[in-house]
Parts: structure tokens; sequence; C-alpha cells
């Protein structure tokens, strides 16, 4: 939120760090305003100052928190991609990632199928979330294709969906499995899929 003082920022900043594991842990439907407030020790007015909208800004705060962790954690990799040691590392940090975390799924997307059939405009707002992601993915494809490392008709926002979807099945597959053996499977698939159009260099 624009004007707030630096008390203020933390403060919103600690309430949606508190929301985020309550509601990754038991969905947005599964917890209630009050149940909210009293999970992260805030106030009904104070929780209306920051989130005036109640529950609907406080989902949305919590995408943006959620799309900004898991996108610093892919950095420097994700805004390279330039090179196949780049997209090797970029890979590395996904699963290093998942591997560290409670929750072992894309909380984005979880909460885009949870929010769809109830508030739909809502839950386009969080899955703009997922597109930047798959954004950073197509940029890199189109840079591995302009430094001829792929070839020139290789359609760069296919591949990307390849490798984001490839990616997002392996989350999926991860909470049945409570393996991330899934994860690193479909990224070593999505990456194998993506060599398949390196550029065949001339035979001197």
């Amino acid at each position: 939120m624009a004007g707030l003082t630096a008390k203020g920022a933390a403060t919103r900043d600690r309430i949606v760090r508190a929301a985020t594991e309550l509601i990754l842990e038991r969905g947005v439907g599964g917890m209630t305003l009050d149940e909210i407030r009293a999970g992260t020790a805030t106030s009904k007015s104070q929780l209306f100052h920051y989130f005036p909208d109640g529950k609907r800004d406080l989902v949305a705060a919590i995408a943006e928190f959620q799309s900004s962790r898991v996108l610093e954690a892919q950095r420097p990799w994700l805004d390279q991609l330039d090179s196949w040691d780049s997209w090797q590392g970029w890979r590395d940090a996904v699963v290093t990632h998942y591997r560290n975390l409670t929750h072992k799924y894309c909380s984005i997307t979880a909460l885009v199928n949870e929010l769809t059939p109830t508030d739909p405009q809502l839950a386009a707002t969080v899955g703009a979330h997922a597109d930047r992601w798959y954004d950073h993915l197509a940029a890199g494809v189109r840079r591995m294709r302009a430094k001829s490392l792929i070839r020139p008709d290789a359609d760069p926002e296919r591949l990307a969906m390849m490798i984001f979807t490839a990616l997002q099945g392996g989350l999926l597959v991860i909470q049945a499995k409570d393996s991330i053996e899934p994860l690193e499977a479909a990224l070593d698939g999505a990456l194998t899929a993506l060599a398949s159009h390196r550029l065949s260099l001339p035979v001197a």
C-alpha cells in the first residue's frame, strides 16, 4: 500500500506472512477472518486498515508475496536463461526452493484453483502472477534463439509453455508422493525437450 510509514509497512508485511502460512495449510475456504485475526494477532480494525476489502485483499496480498518469494528464489538464473548452464542453474534453484518448503506445491496455482469457482475475478488477479513466471521462461527461450543456441524455427512461447506445464505437473505430483523426485524428473524432461531444439553446427 502506498503511503504507509515504515512501521505500517512492517505491520502489514507481518500480517501477510503469518496469514500466508495459515492459508497454505488450510486453504482460503478453510479460514475465516476471525481465525486469521487470531492467527496473526491482529485486531479487526487493524486488519481492515491494511486490507479494506477484507479477505479478498488479503488473499491478493498473499499471492503477490508468494509470487515474489518464488521468483526471487530462482534468481539470478531466472533473469538470464541465455545459456544451457543458466537453464541448469534455474532448474537446480527451483528444486532447492521447493525441497526446503513445508508446503511443497505451487501456492499460486492452488489459490487459482480454489478461487475460480467462487471468485473468478480474484482468481484472474492471482493467476497473473503465474503468467509472470511463464513470461520469464518465454523471454529466456527467446534469448536462446537470438543467440542461435536453438533452431530459428523454435517457438519460444510453445517451448516455454511446455517447460512451465512440466514444472506445474511436477509440483502437483510431489504432493502425492511426498518427494521432490517428481519435480526433478519433470524439469529434467523439460530441459531435455528444450535441448532437442539445439541448433546443429555445421561440420568444419
